[in-house]
């Protein structure tokens, strides 16, 4: 395990581990690097693969930390100049993907060869004119007082979490995989999770998205309970020529685990026709 010291002092945890082009994963909200263990376990051949617990997850909590997306990109900015990566490959899940989008405009980009954005919209809330976001939902930010109603209901709220990540229909197949998830999500601190629940909803990259320089390939999950086949839609014709979509048949929010050879296929088929610019290039 590695660690990087950000600038107020919180400690960031990730596992590295290969060699190559960098392949540096980010997780989503309430999960953790473990939940990229098939591909930490399958493409260490031929990449070099960081897995990072961002701030409030896994061993990067710290008591009382009420983390925000903003936070968050600034950890992901300071690591990728401490371990001074070059022509990195970065793959998004869900929120991980606004963690890169925010870092992106902070001035990430010169590390970065290419993206990966897993199942996630520009803007999660729906509302004026926007119907591309979770279902069910306004427009209208949480308040405070849903906020902590959410902190302080958090085991009741557990189950639903982690069965909304997985195939919508393939509830029997993926049962084991639920319970799993369920089990890592309650771990977390409810109050650190609301309150970057409440900085996730705030955001709205739709105006803000990278560039055709960027090459960026859009995964998603054809049988995904939290966003429309039209999001993917969306953002590939928002990123422009630099984008392609790619949807899993069997999957929901997280194809990197429900079809976890595809994907890693899939990421080694994109990562071959990225540009090496830096220390990894030929020669």
């Amino acid at each position: 395990m590695g660690e990087i010291v950000a600038g107020d002092g919180a400690r960031i945890a990730f596992d590295d581990s290969g060699s190559g082009r960098p392949l540096l994963l980010l997780h989503g909200w309430a999960t953790h690097a473990g939940f990229f263990g098939p591909q930490r376990a399958g493409l260490v051949d031929g990449f070099r693969v960081i897995a990072v617990d961002l701030r409030g997850h896994g061993r990067s909590r710290r008591p009382a930390e009420r983390p925000t997306i903003e936070q968050l990109a600034d950890d992901l900015r300071t690591l990728l100049d401490a371990l001074g990566l070059e022509d990195a490959l970065a793959v998004g899940w869900s929120m991980g993907a606004m963690v890169l989008w925010r870092a992106l405009l902070d001035g990430a980009a010169p590390r970065l060869a290419g993206m990966v954005v897993v199942d996630m919209a520009p803007r999660v809330l729906n509302g004026d004119g926007w119907t591309l976001g979770l279902p069910g939902s306004q427009s209208r930010r949480p308040t405070a007082q849903v906020l902590e109603a959410m902190a302080a209901d958090w085991p009741a709220l557990v189950p639903r979490v982690a069965r909304r990540l997985f195939a919508a229909g393939l509830e029997a197949e993926r049962a084991d995989l639920t319970a799993w998830a369920a089990a890592q999500i309650r771990d977390n601190d409810p109050a650190a999770m609301a309150a970057l629940w409440g900085s996730l909803t705030a955001q709205d990259f739709r105006a803000h998205l990278p560039g055709p320089t960027l090459p960026t390939l859009i995964a998603s999950g054809a049988l995904s309970r939290l966003y429309p086949p039209e999001t993917a839609d969306w953002l590939e014709a928002a990123l422009g020529a630099g984008a392609r979509r790619v949807a899993f048949a069997r999957s929901g929010h997280a194809p990197h685990l429900e079809e976890p050879e595809l994907f890693n296929r899939t990421i080694r088929d994109f990562a071959a026709g990225l540009p090496l610019r830096g220390s990894q290039r030929a020669g």
